[in-house]
């Protein structure tokens, strides 16, 4: 009884990934499925690596994905920015595509400090744009606009509070955050990829 289970469980099982295969090359748009908002990106304003005032209507009716780093990071920080530069390069030629990434240390990642980290990465920053300010605020960025990090992780004062999150939110040209990628996974890197493909050519 229980070899007959067993055998229904994978019969159903193959059979499961059989139509999904059939219909994602079969049936038109099936892997084209509008992806649904999580959040809604709120007015902002920082300043951006040559001490400029940077704001929502800098991004307005363009697709871009946003991400979280310091420049003294000696951990994920620089892994994440190697496979960020997979973003840029794909996409740095499409005019209505960006990069912003924020800073979760103000205090040293001044303007200044954030021209010469974007100058070792060799970037246009028109493209990729690194953005500080009030801590404050970025920390509401990352956790109420992008949805990148968990309200709940400030437990302590706003001093000691601190913000480490590998993951990147997916912006679309209304300003809706679409899909949240973990910046360390290939495979999400890659889905990440065809989602902007997606989301450009899209109305």
């Amino acid at each position: 009884m229980r070899k007959k289970v067993i055998y229904y469980l994978v019969f159903f099982g193959i059979l499961t990934l059989v139509f999904y295969g059939i219909a994602s090359w079969f049936i038109p748009g099936y892997n084209d499925r509008k992806l649904e908002p999580i959040s809604k990106v709120a007015p902002f304003r920082f300043t951006n690596q040559n001490g400029n005032a940077f704001t929502e209507a800098n991004v307005a009716g363009k697709v871009y994905v946003a991400e979280f780093f310091f420049t003294t990071c000696p951990g994920i920080c620089p892994m994440m920015n190697d496979n960020m530069k997979q973003v840029y390069a794909k996409f740095k030629n499409e005019p209505d595509f960006r990069i912003l990434s924020y800073t979760c240390d103000p205090e040293t990642d001044s303007a200044a400090q954030l021209k010469h980290y974007a100058d070792s990465l060799q970037v246009n920053t028109e493209k990729w744009v690194f953005l500080t300010g009030r801590k404050d605020s970025l920390y509401n960025m990352a956790r109420l606009s992008y949805s990148v990090d968990d309200p709940a992780n400030n437990l302590t004062s706003a001093e000691d509070d601190f913000l480490h999150t590998q993951y990147w939110a997916l912006v679309n040209k209304k300003g809706e955050v679409i899909k949240i990628y973990d910046g360390l996974k290939q495979r999400e890197i890659d889905q990440l990829l065809k989602d902007i493909e997606k989301e450009l050519k899209a109305a």
